[in-house]
């Protein structure tokens, strides 16, 4: 009977651990996208809601064209100086995965956008595992997903006659439904005898 209990406290413990470690794809803005904010502050509260590790995905939902996303320089995010990006993606949706810990900066610099509120500022924490993060390779790029057929929504100020196509948050990280397959999977041979 010991020796089943103490299974199940390590089963336990391996699903939590497994539930931490996973990375979280987070879409920004939310329902806002990526796009000129009702207000200059919008981006920073959105963000205030979280807590991004390294390894977490950021998705940038814009309209390719109207809007695009720049990694910079603290000193360039405050001035919306977008003369020396650190990356540049201009396909919409697009991916940044974190890759370091410390502040991170964004903004877009299409038009004036940066000082009308589309800029984004986090603080990115080390993994649940906490090990050191590495730098940030060069040259960083990434994977736009397509966005679903028939979804629309106007961009913040709109051109004439112009719709934007975004796509829907991702579907969660399959770690945890790993952990809990494999939860279920030794919980079953426990209470058939199997293991013992």
């Amino acid at each position: 009977m010991a020796g089943r209990v103490n299974m199940v406290l390590v089963v336990l413990v391996a699903a939590s651990v497994l539930h931490r470690t996973a990375a979280k794809t987070y879409v920004v803005g939310n329902e806002l996208y990526w796009r000129v904010p009702p207000n200059t502050t919008a981006y920073s509260t959105w963000a205030s809601a979280y807590t991004f590790r390294v390894g977490d995905t950021l998705v940038f939902n814009f309209t390719t064209g109207l809007h695009d996303v720049a990694k910079v320089t603290q000193k360039a995010f405050d001035a919306c100086n977008s003369s020396s990006p650190l990356t540049l993606l201009n396909n919409g949706p697009a991916n940044y995965t974190l890759n370091s810990t410390g502040e991170n900066y964004f903004f877009c610099t299409v038009d004036s956008h940066c000082s009308q509120g589309q800029k984004l500022s986090i603080s990115v924490s080390a993994s649940s595992n906490e090990s050191p993060a590495s730098p940030p390779p060069p040259g960083t790029t990434s994977t736009p997903s397509p966005p679903p057929p028939g979804t629309t929504s106007t961009p913040s100020p709109p051109p004439p006659g112009t719709t934007s196509t975004h796509s829907p948050p991702p579907p969660p990280s399959s770690a945890p439904s790993l952990a809990a397959a494999t939860i279920s999977v030794i919980f079953m041979s426990i209470a058939t005898g199997f293991l013992w």
